[in-house]
């Protein structure tokens, strides 16, 4: 094993595996975690070097309490935590199902605080250890076609902003990643349900937010948590923290043909 261990979860596909690569080629000992074990492995001896892999559904705290525990039985440590797993079903919001938006809330929003909740003992154990969530540009503004995602990435950020400021005493730094839309294969339930992604394109890969991830979990530690990726999100994070709330609620409004989408006016 190496001096330095992440953890990540999906990281069969995406986003995640992008990030479990970038870790690995910088010789980290990876933790490959996702709830379809075959893909976990399939990464896992792409990448080659030092791994873990397991299986677990996020939503179960005790799967997060037993894969961390084997984890770090085999590497003795936990520095960076990585918490991307993550869903998303879009398109109007009176069509979804209750329960399919429920497991995207359960996903996004309960995994990534069961994960910080289970991770806490091995991070204060670990020497400044990180945590880096996945959140998202829709956690700057909701967006029509996208709303429970949009709800769970804010709940996401906000959740960020408050362990960064409680752990601090504690030596843990807590940070976040906001891309707008992606190259991976959750762009093809995107581009069915919200008109936005038609409208703004797509000009990230996943390794592009693997770097910036890459980039919170090893720099020295940022004044603010919320790392923005791309110049479209940091376009739009200017312009929203500048322009009035009507003015934002247009410009995102337009962006997505919210009338396009179904719902009443």
């Amino acid at each position: 094993m190496s001096e330095h261990a992440v953890f990540v979860t999906g990281a069969g596909a995406g986003i995640g595996r992008a990030i479990a690569q970038r870790f690995a080629a910088a010789g980290w000992t990876v933790g490959l975690y996702d709830i379809d074990a075959a893909a976990a492995e399939t990464v896992a001896a792409e990448i080659g070097g030092p791994t873990v892999t397991g299986s677990f559904d996020v939503t179960d705290p005790t799967g997060w309490q037993d894969a961390l525990a084997g984890f770090t039985a085999a590497t003795g440590r936990l520095d960076v935590l990585v918490n991307n797993a993550g869903i998303l079903v879009s398109g109007a919001f009176g069509e979804i199902p209750l329960a399919a938006q429920h497991r995207v809330l359960d996903v996004n929003l309960k995994g990534v605080l069961n994960g910080c909740h289970c991770a806490l003992p091995y991070l204060r154990a670990t020497p400044g250890s990180r945590v880096v969530n996945l959140a998202s540009a829709s956690a700057l503004y909701g967006q029509p076609g996208l709303a429970a995602y949009a709800a769970s990435k804010a709940a996401v950020r906000s959740l960020t902003e408050a362990l960064d400021l409680e752990w601090r005493h504690l030596g843990i730094g807590v940070s976040d990643v906001l891309p707008l839309f992606v190259a991976t294969d959750m762009m093809d339930a995107v581009n069915r349900g919200a008109d936005s992604a038609k409208s703004l394109g797509v000009h990230l890969t996943a390794a592009d937010v693997a770097e910036q991830v890459w980039h919170a979990a090893t720099r020295t530690r940022a004044l603010d948590p919320h790392q923005l990726v791309g110049w479209q999100t940091k376009l739009l994070n200017a312009g929203m923290t500048i322009s009035p709330g009507w003015l934002n609620r247009f410009v995102v409004g337009r962006l997505s043909h919210a009338d396009t989408l179904g719902e009443p006016r």
